[in-house]
């Protein structure tokens, strides 16, 4: 008890400030964008939303792409536009933010999670195939960290039965596989613009396609199921002034303001990424040989830009619960996150009949996980004193 307490209380903390898991860089471009469409004409449903799916275009490689209100209702059309509903079964895993699960339960499907590979934490293609039944219809494959997923294995597994893949690219704008970049690849892929992630307009997300008709029910989704355009009219307008709404629809719409923000974040993702990339390495070379910590393997195939930086504490080697761990951290000044409780362990999931046990590669990888700081804006004495702490309290409670 006496070590825990000076290992939490006790002696000089590796910084005097507090460092957070992660942090926005907004800088005087973005406030003026921002600015500009303040003093405009449109601050929704003008010309900024329309150049900002361009700009998403050009950089994913996708076809066509639709900004929405956040990376959650990207999801949530995505699902609309596969045509999922009451009865189908969608796999995903639980390694995850909540909404890649719970999107399926909007439109009345079922989820169905897999494991994961426990060396890169990313859905195991094995563990997708043993979990088909005639009721999927869906794929949702997590990018989690920002590391692409297995995409050849998946593709391969969803054209034999016949289903949709989405990619929930939350967190891996700026990654790509086998030098495609995330966005290009699959069905559907959709992307998060949280201010934690890589780039951001404050709240926001996307979705992105290379099918027209995918996209056009996207777009119907995410706006109201209304349409503008005469040449789509089922009846004849009556005037300019005539619109229709063709089918059930959300309001999903990116404001002009938050457009104007990410496209001015757009323009700094390739330094983002590189950044996120330098200080990963750093870490990767740190930790290696620290005892106690396991790091995130990578496949060859992802040139991953990284969301969160994950490390795993071996129980076998260190004399601590996680909690502990994690107040020592902060008790350095380290503030720490982690990333995540496995979906299905949440009550909502529960009470539909979940239980512990689905997926032990994840729920074991879950028991020891850690996200610690990884955004642009840190320094290089920032990183170090990062390393400092881990180091320093897996040190503490070295077995």
């Amino acid at each position: 008890m006496e070590k825990e307490k000076l290992a939490i209380h006790g002696g000089k903390p590796v910084r005097d400030k507090k460092l957070f898991y992660g942090h926005q860089w907004i800088d005087d471009d973005d406030i003026k964008a921002v600015t500009e469409v303040l003093k405009g004409d449109y601050l929704t449903c003008g010309p900024n939303v329309t150049a900002l799916e361009k700009r998403l275009c050009e950089v994913t490689g996708a076809k066509y792409a639709v900004a929405v209100s956040n990376g959650t209702a990207a999801l949530h059309v995505a699902c609309i536009a596969a045509g999922l509903k009451e009865g189908d079964e969608v796999i995903t895993t639980p390694i995850t933010f909540a909404a890649s699960a719970n999107c399926a339960v909007y439109v009345g499907a079922t989820p169905v999670f897999a494991d994961i590979n426990p060396k890169t934490y990313n859905i195991d293609p094995d563990s997708i195939e043993a979990h088909i039944t005639e009721k999927t219809k869906a794929v949702i494959a997590v990018d989690y960290t920002g590391q692409a997923v297995e995409h050849d294995r998946i593709r391969e597994i969803c054209d034999r039965h016949g289903l949709t893949l989405i990619i929930d690219a939350a967190h891996a704008i700026g990654t790509k596989y086998k030098g495609k970049p995330e966005g290009s690849i699959e069905d559907m892929t959709c992307f998060s613009f949280h201010p934690v992630k890589t780039v951001t307009s404050g709240e926001g997300g996307a979705v992105t396609t290379n099918d027209p008709e995918l996209y056009k029910k996207l777009r119907l989704a995410s706006q109201h199921g209304i349409v503008h355009e005469e040449a789509e009219f089922v009846e004849k307008p009556e005037g300019p002034w005539y619109y229709e709404m063709q089918t059930l629809g959300y309001n999903y719409r990116l404001t002009d303001i938050q457009s104007a923000l990410l496209m001015s974040q757009l323009n700094k993702l390739t330094k983002f990424s590189e950044r996120r990339r330098e200080i990963v390495n750093k870490y990767n070379e740190a930790f290696k040989d620290v005892e106690g910590i396991i790091i995130q393997e990578e496949i060859p195939e992802s040139e991953t830009t990284r969301h969160l930086y994950i490390i795993q504490l071996d129980f076998e080697k260190l004399s601590c619960t996680r909690r502990e761990f994690f107040d020592a951290m902060a008790a350095e000044n380290i503030q720490c996150q982690v990333h995540y409780v496995p979906v299905y362990y949440f009550p909502f999931y529960r009470e539909r009949g979940y239980a512990k046990g689905l997926c032990p590669n994840a729920e074991k990888l879950y028991s020891g996980i850690m996200s610690i700081p990884l955004y642009p804006l840190l320094t290089d004495e920032d990183v170090d004193s990062v390393i400092a702490a881990v180091k320093k309290v897996a040190s503490w409670y070295k077995k």
